[in-house]
């Protein structure tokens, strides 16, 4: 994470804005010292659909409600 003086930073802000636009962290300092970061806004919809999108074909679908035939259902018996 690239770290910038206070003084740097006003002057060549536009520049430095692009740079956290295009996904860059950056750390603005004063004499010597991390006072702040400057971190680029994550769009949080599109992120959830990113999140969905790579589930996408991993989901395997059943019917719950309806009981497996020819299965007697013994629950817990084991732990009675």
């Amino acid at each position: 994470m690239p770290e910038i003086n206070v003084t740097e930073l006003r002057k060549r802000l536009p520049y430095y804005l692009k740079q956290v636009e295009l996904g860059t962290e950056l750390r603005v300092t004063s004499r010597g010292r991390v006072i702040a970061r400057i971190i680029p806004e994550k769009d949080e919809v599109e992120a959830a659909r990113n999140r969905l999108m790579k589930l996408r074909g991993t989901v395997i679908k059943g019917d719950i409600i309806e009981p497996v035939k020819n299965t007697d259902w013994t629950a817990d018996a084991d732990n009675l």
